[in-house]
């Protein structure tokens, strides 16, 4: 497992949004990952829409960290099988 050492970020560190999908298959959708992100890559997750089944799943999540971080978060989600994609235009807006 990659880990990000980049937390919390240094002085003037920039900070970066990603809108990503994350797709869950069987063998991942009970998994913590989403928890992971946040606990282990110091990225800041909001989850934007679901639809999680007992046997599959999606997320729409805004994710927040620097470069870095969000980069081995998305490399920790494809290693645990979960595709991910760019999610731009398909978030309900309050």
């Amino acid at each position: 497992m990659t880990t990000s050492r980049s937390f919390p970020p240094s002085p003037g560190a920039e900070l970066t949004k990603r809108r990503v999908k994350l797709t869950f298959a069987r063998d991942a959708v009970t998994h913590p990952v989403i928890y992971e992100l946040g606990h282990t890559y110091e990225v800041v997750t909001n989850i934007r829409r679901a639809d999680i089944t007992r046997d599959e799943g999606w997320v729409i999540l805004e994710m927040e960290g620097t470069e870095e971080a969000l980069d081995n978060a998305e490399k920790y989600c494809a290693e645990q099988g979960v595709r991910i994609s760019a999610a731009e235009g398909d978030v309900l807006e309050s």
